[in-house]
C-alpha cells in the first residue's frame, strides 16, 4: 500500500472516529441532563446521593453487615473471634440440609425496609444494588459454584405478586459472576400458606414436599455445586426444604446466598 493509499484511509475514516465522539458526547450530556432533572438519591430514603442506585450515609450505617468472625455452617455472626473454621451450637444441634449459608446483613434497620420494598413495593430496580452486595457478601461461594438458582415461587403466588424477587437477585448474581443462572432447575409444586407468623416446626411441616426438581431439569442438576439464592433467611426451612430436593435429584452440594438474614441474640 502506498503512503497516498494510507493517507487517504485516514482521511476516510477521520468522520466516522468525529461521529463516534459526537455519539459519545450526547450520551454523556444526555446522562448529565438527566441527572440534572432527576438527581440520584437514596434508594431508601430518597435523600441525595452522590451516584444512582446507591445509599446514603446515614442509611448505609443503618445495616448490619456480617462479617467475619462467623458460624462456617449457618452464616450467623460471634461476637468474639475464636479463630477460624468455627462452628456454631445452633449448628451442631441442628445441622442444615445445606452446607453453608452467607448472608449480607442482619434483617433489621435499612435492611429490612430495602426487602420489603423490592418484594411488596414493585420496587424490582432495587434487585440491582441488593445482588451486586450479595456477590460481595457470597464471592467465596460463587466462586465454587457450578450453577446458580433461585428459591422458587409457586404458580399462584408469582401471578399474584407479578415477579420472584430471589429470580430477580439470582440473575444479577449471574451477571456479575458469569456463574450459569438455571431459574427453571427447581419448582415450587405445592402451594403453601404464608410463613410469617409460624413457628419454626410449622414452617419445616408446611414446607414438605412443597420442593421437586423435574425429571426434564435432573441431568441440569446432578453431580453440580450450586448456590441457592433468597432475599432473606429466617429460620432456614425454606432454605432447607429447597436444598433437599436438589440433594435428592443428585446435586453435590448445594450453599445458600441471601441478601439478609435475621440474627437471634439469643
Amino acid at each position: 500500500m502506498t503512503a497516498e493509499e494510507i493517507e487517504s484511509r485516514k482521511i476516510s475514516s477521520a468522520p466516522r472516529r468525529w461521529l463516534g465522539a459526537l455519539r459519545t458526547a450526547s450520551r454523556r450530556g444526555l446522562h448529565g441532563a438527566i441527572g440534572l432533572v432527576y438527581p440520584p438519591s437514596c434508594i431508601a430514603c430518597k435523600g441525595a446521593t452522590a451516584q444512582a442506585q446507591a445509599l446514603c450515609a446515614r442509611c448505609w450505617s443503618g445495616i448490619g453487615f456480617i462479617e467475619r468472625p462467623y458460624c462456617e455452617r449457618l452464616g450467623t455472626p460471634f461476637e468474639v473471634d475464636l479463630g477460624a473454621g468455627l462452628v456454631s451450637p445452633a449448628a451442631i444441634s441442628d445441622p442444615p440440609v445445606f452446607a453453608r449459608a452467607r448472608a449480607v446483613c442482619r434483617f433489621d434497620g435499612t435492611a429490612r425496609e430495602l426487602v420489603h420494598r423490592l418484594k411488596y413495593g414493585d420496587r424490582t430496580e432495587l434487585a440491582l444494588t441488593l445482588g451486586r452486595m450479595m456477590a460481595q457478601a457470597g464471592h467465596e461461594l460463587l466462586g465454587e459454584a457450578d450453577l446458580i438458582v433461585p428459591v422458587p415461587m409457586h404458580r399462584t403466588r408469582l401471578w399474584s405478586r407479578r415477579f420472584n424477587q430471589a429470580a430477580a437477585l439470582a440473575q444479577v448474581l449471574a451477571k456479575h459472576s458469569g456463574v450459569t443462572l438455571a431459574p427453571t432447575a427447581l419448582a415450587r409444586v405445592k402451594r403453601t400458606t404464608q410463613q410469617v407468623g409460624l413457628t419454626r416446626p410449622q414452617r419445616a411441616d408446611n414446607l414438605q414436599g412443597a420442593f421437586k426438581v423435574l425429571p426434564a431439569m435432573r441431568p441440569t442438576v446432578e453431580g453440580r455445586h450450586i448456590l441457592l439464592v433468597d432475599d432473606v433467611l429466617t429460620t432456614g426451612a425454606t432454605a432447607n426444604a429447597a436444598a433437599r430436593a436438589l440433594l435428592r435429584a443428585g446435586a453435590r452440594q448445594v450453599d445458600m446466598l441471601t441478601f439478609a438474614r435475621v440474627v437471634t441474640d439469643a
